[in-house]
């Protein structure tokens, strides 16, 4: 089964978020919208170059009312050390969430039992809390989040516009179609 337009459930964890130790829970991801993205482990190779990608385009996840939450299995203890000792981690703003009991690997699907870690799996939610968008991916191949906010913003542009949809490679400010009788077959 698929968790698209699925409700977030409940779940608690802690977080490493600008210098302090917060509580994250399914209440966070409500009122606004968020993108959740997994990762499989802190001190990793590729992870790092993600978290920079993120926190590189945090300035437009912000302006599109969107926060970022970065999980791994690890710790939020483990996340403090690695913010403090990795230059690309270090520019993350958003909170780092920890996972050790693996209860948001399993609730979103991307865990992968026999390394008790989680694959690279990217979730845009809206803020009632439903999940519009989910990219799983294979732990060797990282993400362009770039596409991610591409992504949110199709979501955003479909929610406040019921009656349009937005076709393939769609950007924000370009025009978008209304499923009719009319257009089947014409495009």
């Amino acid at each position: 089964m698929s968790l698209i337009n699925t409700q977030v459930q409940p779940f608690k964890a802690q977080a490493f978020h600008n210098g302090k130790f917060v509580e994250v829970t399914e209440a966070n991801l409500k009122g606004k919208w968020s993108v959740v993205i997994f990762m499989p482990a802190a001190f990793t190779f590729n992870c790092p170059t993600e978290i920079e990608d993120a926190a590189n385009n945090y300035g437009e996840f912000q302006n599109a009312g969107a926060e970022v939450y970065i999980v791994t299995t690890d710790t939020h203890f483990s996340h403090k050390v690695w913010h403090e000792t990795s230059p690309a981690v270090s520019k993350a703003r958003f909170p780092l969430v920890g996972d050790p009991t693996h209860q948001l690997t399993r609730a979103f699907d991307v865990h992968i039992d026999e390394a008790g870690l989680a694959l690279r799996g990217t979730f845009v939610i809206n803020p009632d809390g439903v999940i519009k968008t989910l990219e799983v991916h294979d732990n060797a191949i990282a993400r362009d989040v770039s596409e991610t906010l591409r992504k949110l913003k199709a979501a955003q542009y479909v929610a406040s516009h019921p009656n349009e949809v937005c076709p393939a490679k769609w950007k924000e400010g370009e025009a978008t179609l209304a499923p009719s009788l009319d257009l089947v077959g014409k495009i």
